[in-house]
């Protein structure tokens, strides 16, 4: 039988932003719900080592943090809710989310914290060797590849930038692109060219990444666009830059987005454009994709949270006093 769950803050995604939304709503006394999803704990579940997250002097594990964070949450009043949402209603004042499960959830504040997945190429030992060679975050894990042979496979704005950061860690970074024009912005291109530590590979897809004796990745196999031509780049390290996908389509029609689909906020903050209702952390950043800023933002909107309902409360009380 389904069930209706009432809270003053309900929060949808369970990553660094959704879990740090919820220990500052929790100790605001707003008794947060949240909602989990179809990944409990975000991206970092999937991630090995962590090695810049602020507070650990050696390197941890991605899936213990978020263990660390969901028990931090429950510890100071957070409920955790192991659901899938379906559909959202935002029209207030009282904001509903139903899901999968037929449970209804209801908020008198919504934070959204369902984040962005990276696309992937969806070709043979990408997934089996990610974490082993295989990243999709040059800014996360360059750093273990420093002295080493890296390539990014990609064209755009972001394939470009991850090969520029790269060369503080490697002196040989090859970016891979399928044609033989980036769609990177020409400031960007300039950058890149005139750096010594890049090479461009042009007309060259990713057809296998392959294994090497010691699990790693070895080397990825290739085929030339045009010719048709195999071959093979040995590396070290494999960044996949060729985007992201924000988790927003339980919002399309109701939120402003961005042309790729990013939820819209008021710049400096987690709101949008409908009070009471705040994004954070990956769902809303297109730019830095880091757990520390998306743990940054939650914390935003857990505040903003509690001042737009303590607005609202002192409003609501005023006019019963009228």
């Amino acid at each position: 039988m389904a069930t209706t769950h009432k809270t003053r803050m309900l929060i949808i995604g369970s990553g660094p932003a959704g879990l740090s939304a919820a220990i500052y709503g929790a100790r605001a006394g707003m008794e947060p719900i949240v909602v989990q999803g179809l990944q409990p704990g975000g991206q970092l579940t999937i991630t090995t080592d962590v090695e810049n997250y602020p507070g650990f002097r050696e390197v941890i594990q991605g899936p213990w943090l978020m263990q660390e964070m969901e028990a931090q949450a429950v510890h100071v009043g957070t409920r955790m809710m192991y659901d899938i949402i379906t559909s959202v209603d935002l029209s207030g004042p009282v904001f509903t989310a139903t899901s999968d499960s037929g449970d209804i959830y209801e908020g008198d504040t919504l934070v959204i914290a369902t984040g962005a997945q990276a696309q992937w190429l969806g070709v043979p030992g990408e997934q089996e060797l990610s974490g082993k060679g295989v990243s999709a975050c040059a800014t996360c894990d360059g750093f273990f590849y420093r002295g080493k042979k890296v390539v990014v496979i990609g064209g755009g704005n972001t394939a470009v930038e991850e090969a520029l950061y790269l060369t503080n860690h490697s002196d040989e970074v090859t970016l891979i692109h399928r044609r033989d024009t980036l769609r990177a912005e020409k400031i960007l291109q300039d950058r890149l060219f005139a750096n010594p530590k890049i090479k461009v590979v042009w007309d060259k897809r990713v057809e296998r990444f392959m294994e090497g004796e010691d699990g790693g990745l070895r080397a990825l196999a290739l085929i030339d666009t045009k010719t048709g031509e195999q071959s093979e780049i040995l590396t070290d390290g494999a960044f996949v830059a060729i985007g992201h996908a924000p988790a927003t389509e339980l919002f399309k029609g109701k939120l402003a987005m961005d042309e790729t689909g990013y939820l819209l906020v008021e710049p400096g903050t987690p709101k949008t454009a409908i009070p009471g209702v705040f994004a954070c952390g990956d769902v809303m950043d297109h730019v830095y994709r880091q757990a520390i800023t998306a743990a940054g933002t939650g914390c935003m909107a857990a505040l903003d949270a509690e001042r737009y309902l303590a607005h609202r409360d002192f409003a609501e009380a005023a006019k019963v006093e009228a």
